[in-house]
């Protein structure tokens, strides 16, 4: 069996591309990238209907119409502090997404970016491990990290971090939150809470960004998550991480579309240096496997 959409297309495209069976086998692989059922049978009537219209029979011609159906709706924005503010970025992710990693290497990104007085904020502080695991990446960056005990009021850990970060004139504070979407009433609650916190109480003139993490293999969850986030507090970016499986991944194409949220940073490996800035083009590379 066929493990990625790249596997399966360079099988697809080797032989006739003009059947009935190859777009049914090529809905098959957009809902084995987590494209999603509905947008897959979509995009391959779509095509079918596109390449017929246009003689599109070579490898290439058909190619090229995917990769352009599949970057309907995607947007590539830069997620770049304000320099003359203070500026909040709460990252939210459910439990296993990636998002302490990914907050660590935001951090790392910042820093080599120039970006000075970076602050990690604790936020997550149900999770068993998370506040020690930020404190770590904290301690190895050689960046400040303001956390309480276990248990704590998570908006009250994010404003101390807002406010003392304020007084020292820092410039980026970056807030981990929980991410018990099991459950979601409480998730939805406390991440209302803590938005409000930020935006009423941060002060006059600090940029407010609200980043979501996905992980490139969760499936169609990550459209559920993505909706549940996005309906609760409004999400202004979204980081896609472990991106570098490339078996996945399709279902940043299914939230762009539905909820039409831009994407800042593809996540390509474990390392720091390993979150770079999204770009349609490098998206579809990793999607399609550079075919």
């Amino acid at each position: 069996m066929m493990r990625t959409l790249r596997e399966k297309l360079q099988r697809l495209l080797g032989g006739k591309t003009d059947t009935a069976e190859f777009f049914d086998e090529l809905e098959d692989a957009l809902i084995e990238a987590d494209v999603g059922a509905g947008l897959a049978m979509k995009i391959g009537s779509e095509l079918r209907g596109q390449a017929k219209k246009e003689g599109a029979k070579t490898r290439d011609a058909v190619l090229a119409l995917l990769r352009q159906r599949l970057g309907e709706g995607l947007r590539f924005e830069a997620l770049a502090p304000d320099p003359a503010a203070l500026n909040v970025f709460l990252v939210l992710g459910v439990n296993g997404a990636g998002k302490t990693t990914t907050i660590a290497k935001l951090a790392d990104y910042y820093r080599r970016a120039g970006v000075e007085g970076i602050v990690l904020a604790a936020g997550d502080t149900f999770r068993a491990g998370a506040t020690q695991q930020l404190a770590l990446h904290g301690k190895r960056l050689g960046l400040r990290v303001v956390s309480q005990d276990p248990g704590a009021d998570p908006g009250a850990v994010i404003f101390d971090a807002v406010k003392s970060a304020a007084a020292r004139g820092e410039n980026l504070v970056l807030a981990d939150t929980a991410g018990r979407l099991h459950n979601k009433e409480n998730l939805v609650r406390e991440l209302q809470k803590i938005d409000k916190v930020v935006a009423n109480k941060a002060g006059e003139g600090t940029c407010y960004r609200k980043i979501l993490v996905i992980d490139a293999g969760t499936g169609q969850n990550g459209l559920a998550q993505a909706k549940v986030f996005h309906e609760a507090i409004g999400v202004d970016s979204l980081i896609l991480a472990k991106f570098d499986g490339a078996a996945r991944g399709g279902i940043l194409v299914a939230i762009a579309r539905e909820l039409g949220i831009p994407v800042s940073f593809l996540g390509v490996g474990e390392k720091m240096g390993d979150l770079v800035p999204g770009g349609r083009e490098e998206y579809l590379d990793g999607l399609l496997g550079g075919i």
